[in-house]
């Protein structure tokens, strides 16, 4: 394991397991759950924190660029048009040619629009933008999506915040098996049951904000979901046992006195 590194667009990471900045009570108490966490890909939404007025205080004051891959978000965004003008703005300020593509579809659920995700992914695209984009458990989208030039697929697990975990698995895992592109599992993991879930399910990292940032002890959640990325990383390398109906000895009856 000490070797089994993710590889995105030619930048290697050694952590599995991707963050959020949101929600937490201040940028202090953010710079200590992304500590505990282990993660070196910290996503961080353009429209919501300061990252680009280096007059006032900014969240990258507490993120050190040389030790975390900043990965600016599009979250907020309900159209096409705005998508795409936060992402330019990113870049512009400095921050990243990555961009964790979001256009949201429904203000009550969050789900996407994956129309018009397609749509502005090929526009970031030609311009020279890495995106990776936060999209539905559909597999359909998700080669679409790939088929475009994405170097990932970020499926929700359930709705953003929701905390409900894992809730189609089915969909994931055929969506898993459709695409040859590392994919994300991205939104409504809850406790570290869930992530460890997803990463034995196949998937290449996770990215949670809500799941530590809304917990009691926010630090104390972060080092759990760090140790639930590798627990389930490592269980879906080694190959789980088939389910089976009855029992079988762990024991040979060979020889038995």
């Amino acid at each position: 394991m000490v070797d089994d590194r993710l590889t995105i667009a030619g930048r290697e990471l050694k952590s599995r397991l991707w963050v959020g900045t949101g929600k937490y009570k201040d940028f202090v108490e953010t710079q200590k759950a992304i500590e505990a966490s282990g993660a070196d890909v910290v996503t961080v939404a353009v429209r919501r924190v300061n990252i680009t007025d280096r007059a006032k205080e900014n969240l990258l004051d507490y993120l050190d660029p040389k030790k975390y891959t900043i990965l600016p978000n599009t979250a907020g965004c309900y159209t096409v048009e705005d998508a795409v003008r936060y992402a330019r703005v990113a870049r512009a300020a400095g921050v990243s040619d990555l961009v964790k593509l979001e256009v949201i579809g429904d203000e009550r659920t969050l789900f996407p629009d994956t129309a018009g995700l397609i749509e502005a992914a090929k526009i970031l695209i030609k311009e020279g933008f890495i995106v990776l984009p936060y999209t539905n458990d559909d597999p359909v989208v998700a080669k679409r999506l790939v088929d475009i030039g994405c170097p990932v697929v970020m499926p929700l697990a359930a709705p953003i915040g929701s905390g409900l975990g894992i809730r189609n698995p089915y969909n994931l895992k055929i969506l898993l098996e459709s695409v040859n592109v590392p994919v994300i599992v991205d939104a409504g993991v809850g406790t570290a049951s869930d992530a460890a879930l997803a990463m034995e399910y196949g998937a290449d990292a996770v990215l949670m904000n809500t799941a530590i940032a809304g917990a009691r002890d926010p630090i104390a959640m972060a080092e759990a979901m760090k140790y639930a990325v590798k627990a389930g990383r490592l269980a879906f390398k080694a190959g789980r046992i088939p389910r089976k109906l009855h029992a079988t000895a762990s024991s040979p009856i060979e020889g038995m006195l």
